[in-house]
């Protein structure tokens, strides 16, 4: 089955600021796929990208259109929240429902009126009533509730409290991955989602700094808890970062057998939020 999305070479600057630097990746069917960045890393302008919203240099292939030429055809299979839920403040929840199944003909009504009514939202509401987790809730129904082949999410979730965005993204993992659909994801709440992501990227100063499978990820990078006076033999396993956890050395390490890392101490999978850390920052601290 071919990628739903194919890039290679991107580049893209504005003046002298390059945003992105050579960007290659590929999302297969199937997928949920969290693309981590800190701010000002290039994830807005990729995602633009994607959906036709800018040109970029190099190739870029999705659902084997051309984002730009293609892109009435490509938004009937694409669906996109992004990190600001912007509807008119006079309208209805129902009428929203409406006109979202009037403008788009893979719109499920049943799908987006569950969802609402799990959240306790009248449909009879205007927007202007509802408060900015509500709002939030309306805009994840309605395009959740889109058919769609691959879903764009840039921070879904903002605005919403811990027990919404958990059911959020119950539902999401329940209900959206079906057949060859696939999910690419930003949030800087990576402990969220880490336990359901397939895939990771992560992107820095407009580069793609890690591109990997998470099965990949558990068996590549590990961490080891150890002691100060297994410090020098710790080192010289050549860790690519080191951090202190209440006073004990901490290393993640890429690529070195745990066989060797457990003479030393105790061996773990680092979490996504501690990789990312380490290969942003770089280097031993």
């Amino acid at each position: 089955m071919s990628a739903l999305v194919h890039a290679t070479g991107l580049k893209k600057s504005y003046g002298a600021k390059v945003v992105l630097d050579d960007v290659s990746m590929t999302i297969a069917p199937g997928r949920i796929v969290g693309l981590i960045g800190p701010n000002g890393a290039g994830k807005t302008t990729l995602l633009k990208a994607l959906l036709g919203l800018i040109g970029v240099e190099g190739h870029l292939s999705v659902l084997g259109l051309d984002p730009i030429r293609d892109r009435d055809q490509l938004l009937r299979d694409v669906a996109f929240i992004a990190d600001v839920a912007l509807l008119p403040r006079w309208l209805r929840v129902g009428d929203a429902i409406d006109f979202t199944a009037g403008v788009h003909p893979r719109f499920r009504r049943e799908r987006c009126e569950e969802f609402l009514r799990k959240s306790g939202i009248d449909l009879s509401a205007r927007i202007r009533t509802l408060s900015k987790g509500m709002v939030t809730k309306v805009h994840l129904a309605l395009v959740m509730a889109i058919d769609a082949r691959l879903l764009v999410l840039d921070e879904p979730t903002l605005g919403l409290d811990i027990l919404a965005r958990r059911s959020f993204y119950d539902s999401l993992v329940a209900d959206y991955l079906q057949g060859d659909r696939s999910i690419l994801i930003t949030t800087h709440q990576v402990e969220e989602i880490e336990h359901f992501l397939t895939d990771l990227i992560f992107i820095d100063r407009g580069r793609i700094i890690l591109d990997a499978s998470m099965e990949s990820v558990g068996q590549r990078f590990h961490e080891l808890v150890t002691t100060p006076d297994h410090s020098g033999a710790a080192l010289a396993l050549k860790p690519v970062s080191r951090r202190e956890v209440l006073g004990r050395p901490v290393y993640l390490y890429d690529g070195t057998d745990p066989a060797e890392l457990t003479k030393l101490g105790e061996v773990r999978t680092p979490s996504v939020a501690d990789l990312f850390v380490a290969k942003v920052s770089g280097g031993l601290s």
